[in-house]
């Protein structure tokens, strides 16, 4: 490719958005880009703020070098910036905050721009076909798929989904499970980031709460009939897992709906999630108190305090209680609270004194004199 020549260009808009499966449009405003990186790599500087615009009848394009007006008499890049009073000999009625555009008309360039629009047209176009495909996945956000692990990194995991590639960063994975390139694996759909470095990226999750939530909804039809509901989950993905759940119907018990007989819903969820990790469903109250004694399950509590100001409470157990009711590392609290909504502190309540115990003597004197009377 020794130059670049725009009319090849034009004409070339139409195969390559057919062969990329692109808008024309799309591909257009790539040439455009690349027409822009050129110029600047013949004619202007690293730093300068470059448009370009290409005539597809001519096959000719003109370049706008862009700079802001700013204020006089302060320093300034006279790359990117141009002072007001020399911006208005170039343009009148310019203001500071404006732009000011110097066009140049262009028709073809040398050997080492034409490369560097190369380059730029093979990645934009690339970006511009992951955008696309990207694009089809907007409506299953929010949904949970199947797919096939491609690579396997510290710290992150790329999974096949078909048509696009995901990848599972470390926080959005569950603590402790082995991922094997070519296993296939349900993944939730969590977002479409496209403010990484990379360019725009699906981000796929195991360790969210919605992934649990969504795989209740496969296992309990009454959702759906809206019999019972999930109001909450707290979940250390791999470790632990509490989630309060309600029944909407008068008679209907909301946790068996959720365990199942036999326990074969909530095991249908550990079977995909890992028998490691442990899963606690409670009921959900209305009544602080009672929420916060079931969500604080195994331990068995005595009293509970509410600070509704401060969103706060003061629990109080037995002393052989206190290390279940926080549980190993905190984690038993930990979830508890952020089940609830209220930061919980465990205090181990004050043992009753004791009743005096009357000496045998007395209490016989006490009963001949009664007798006596």
């Amino acid at each position: 490719m020794d130059s670049l020549d725009l009319k090849q260009m034009v004409e070339g808009i139409k195969v390559i958005a057919e062969e990329k499966n692109l808008p024309e449009d799309t591909v257009f405003s790539v040439i455009e880009q690349a027409i822009a990186a050129a110029w600047r790599r013949d004619n202007g500087e690293k730093d300068q703020n470059v448009r370009a615009e290409l005539n597809v009848n001519t096959g000719e394009a003109e370049v706008f070098v862009m700079r802001d007006v700013i204020e006089d008499d302060v320093a300034y890049n006279p790359v990117t910036e141009i002072p007001l009073a020399e911006a208005k000999k170039l343009k009148k009625g310019v203001k500071i905050g404006d732009v000011i555009e110097d066009s140049h008309t262009v028709t073809s360039f040398g050997r080492v721009a034409a490369q560097t629009a190369k380059q730029v047209v093979i990645h934009r176009l690339k970006e511009a076909e992951k955008e696309v495909v990207l694009e089809e996945y907007e409506d299953k956000i929010g949904t949970v798929v199947t797919g096939t692990v491609m690579r396997v990194e510290p710290r992150l995991v790329s999974i096949d989904l078909g048509k696009a590639t995901g990848i599972m960063p470390k926080s959005e994975q569950i603590e402790g499970e082995y991922y094997s390139v070519g296993a296939r694996t349900k993944v939730y759909i969590k977002e479409i980031d496209r403010e990484g470095r990379s360019g725009a990226q699906l981000i796929l999750s195991r360790g969210n709460e919605a992934f649990i939530e969504y795989l209740f909804r496969q296992e309990v039809p009454e959702i759906e009939n809206d019999t019972v509901e999930i109001k909450n989950i707290a979940r250390e993905a791999g470790r632990r897992t509490k989630i309060a759940v309600a029944s909407n119907v008068p008679g209907v018990d909301p946790v068996g709906t959720f365990v199942g007989g036999r326990g074969v819903r909530v095991q249908a969820v550990m079977n995909e999630v890992g028998d490691r990790e442990k899963i606690d469903i409670v009921t959900y109250s209305d009544n602080p108190s009672e929420f916060i004694r079931g969500a604080l399950s195994p331990a068995e509590i005595i009293k509970v305090d509410i600070n509704e100001k401060d969103k706060a409470a003061k629990v109080y157990v037995a002393e052989d209680q206190q290390s279940i009711a926080i549980g190993r590392s905190g984690q038993n609290v930990r979830l508890a609270s952020r089940l609830t909504g209220y930061k919980l502190d465990i205090e181990v309540a004050e043992k009753p004194a004791p009743k005096a115990r009357k000496n045998i003597e007395d209490s016989l004197l006490s009963a001949i004199e009664e007798s006596a009377e």
